[in-house]
């Protein structure tokens, strides 16, 4: 339509600083971002690594700062919600920088993989299609690559990036309940399970608590899973397994073996090349939860203690744990890429038929996920400006302040060592005088540290004496702050014995 004489074309009543993506929203993202580390700065930040107070004062302070919960008529601003945000974050958050931050598999994130972050987000691409994607899709591609030859894993394998490990897993098991349904004859996307007689998924009894719920998930049901015993290293047995798979009756379908690579705990790693051998001659699917263990392979001098990856047919990796990337930046790598078959999908809107075979695809098909963010970009920011040298020497000076804190640990009468450091983690005990209390005063010493915020570190139970003995409330720190030196493993340490001694004066004078 041609326009009337004397018209001027509208104007927007937005600025063009609104939207992110164009040039003047990006150059607003970096100054607001300043504007927001001048705020952190000036907010008053805890002497520990959590804010000293109970969950309770903690969380009513930060919903007091928000406000009511109510949508307000009118905003703030930009500036002024993102000042109030930082303030609220900083004072009331948790510093994973902190060389007291000790708890849990959760690094910090590297300033390059932030900053990364940060340009994907102002662009919004999403992986399954060409056209909400175009170059984000490479970057992802060339990530997968490089997983895949660092895993050791052939020219046929393929993988996708996935919300967090417990997902990674769900895919791996989902790949492995659809091919042994096929063996069975069975269509599983299309019939479901029912027509699957009895299937059982094995693994490790310290295997993720993810492996329980994805067979919920897909429909095998919980006691599908059939733990399997480790030996004194806490590893699966192979022997356990073998007479485990040799029992099934023909009304059962092994589904797959689930190998851990990096026990949460204690950094465990299963015998790979062995359950591999085995998963093989029952025709069964091996999937490596390499969550943790995975980025082992940065480091030449821990490298070898995943041998036997490169035979899983499928492996789930976090970034976000070894690799310092922000949550969550989970892969999933797959031996063949036709496992990928049973997520095709083609829909008219996104990946019609001729579309895709004139070079406008996506990764629609590899994945449970539709709009997907590209999380490759920060990973592979990381990637390209370390190598794998800077990798690795992060992850060698995080073994060796573990290495440091299993020798401190072993030196103090007070403290007891319940596993020494494979990867990045240390268990252990307060002793205390009464062995009759010493879950209760491992329980209270660490909640005294968080309440003071003195001091940011794991709990959980385990079999002190080994295979067979009872479970105990044991003391963890996992250890991936890579800027952090031996005296501040010192400092902790002594932190913790400090707690000890008040909790056990504290429980003395309540049991008077």
């Amino acid at each position: 339509m041609t326009p009337l004489t004397g018209t001027r074309p509208p104007l927007s009543p937005f600025p063009p600083t609104l939207l992110a993506g164009s040039h003047e929203g990006l150059a607003e993202v970096l100054a607001t971002l300043a504007e927001a580390v001048d705020t952190a700065a000036a907010a008053r930040r805890p002497g520990g690594p959590v804010p000293a107070g109970s969950p309770a004062e903690v969380l009513a302070a930060a919903s007091r700062a928000l406000g009511p919960e109510e949508l307000p008529a009118e905003g703030l601003g930009p500036k002024a919600a993102l000042q109030l945000l930082t303030t609220l974050l900083v004072e009331g958050g948790i510093d994973l920088s902190h060389p007291r931050a000790a708890a849990h598999l959760q690094p910090p994130s590297l300033a390059v993989a932030v900053a990364a972050d940060t340009l994907a987000s102002a662009q919004n691409a999403s992986l399954d299609t060409y056209d909400s994607g175009a170059s984000a899709l490479a970057v992802e591609r060339w990530l997968i690559g490089v997983l895949i030859r660092l895993a050791g894993l052939g020219e046929r394998a393929d993988g996708v990036l996935t919300p967090g490990g417990s997902l990674s897993n769900l895919m791996g098991l989902l790949l492995a309940r659809d091919a042994a349904a096929l063996r069975r004859g069975v269509d599983a996307r299309e019939q479901g399970v029912a027509a699957l007689p009895g299937p059982v998924v094995f693994c490790s009894e310290l295997a993720h608590f993810s492996t329980h719920r994805a067979c919920a998930a897909l429909g095998l049901g919980e006691a599908a899973v059939r733990p399997v015993p480790v030996d004194e290293r806490r590893r699966m047995r192979p022997d356990a397994l073998a007479a485990a798979l040799d029992a099934l009756g023909p009304d059962r379908t092994p589904v797959a073996v689930v190998a851990t690579a990096g026990t949460t705990d204690f950094g465990s790693v299963d015998p790979l090349p062995e359950i591999a051998e085995i998963a093989a001659g029952h025709g069964m699917w091996m999937h490596v939860d390499a969550a943790y263990g995975f980025g082992a392979l940065f480091s030449r001098r821990l490298a070898g203690r995943l041998a036997g990856l490169e035979l899983a047919d499928s492996v789930t990796l976090d970034l976000h744990k070894i690799g310092w990337q922000p949550a969550a930046t989970s892969v999933l790598l797959v031996s063949d890429t036709t496992a990928f078959t049973s997520l095709d999908r083609e829909v008219a809107y996104l990946n019609p038929v001729d579309d895709t075979e004139a070079g406008y695809d996506g990764l629609l098909g590899r994945s449970l996920q539709t709009t997907r963010r590209p999380d490759a970009v920060k990973a592979a920011a990381t990637l390209l400006a370390y190598g794998r040298g800077g990798m690795g020497r992060m992850l060698d000076a995080c073994h060796d302040l573990a290495r440091h804190a299993e020798r401190r640990i072993a030196a103090e009468p007070a403290l007891e060592l319940v596993a020494p450091a494979e990867l990045t983690t240390v268990l252990f005990r307060y002793r205390g005088a009464d062995p009759a209390a010493s879950d209760e005063l491992n329980g209270a010493l660490r909640r005294l540290l968080l309440e003071s915020g003195t001091a940011l570190i794991g709990r959980t139970e385990a079999r002190a004496g080994g295979p067979g003995s009872p479970k105990r409330v044991c003391l963890k720190f996992t250890l991936l702050n890579p800027t952090a030196t031996t005296a501040d493993i010192d400092g902790l340490v002594d932190t913790v014995l400090d707690a000890g001694r008040t909790c056990e004066r504290l429980i003395e004078e309540g049991a008077a």
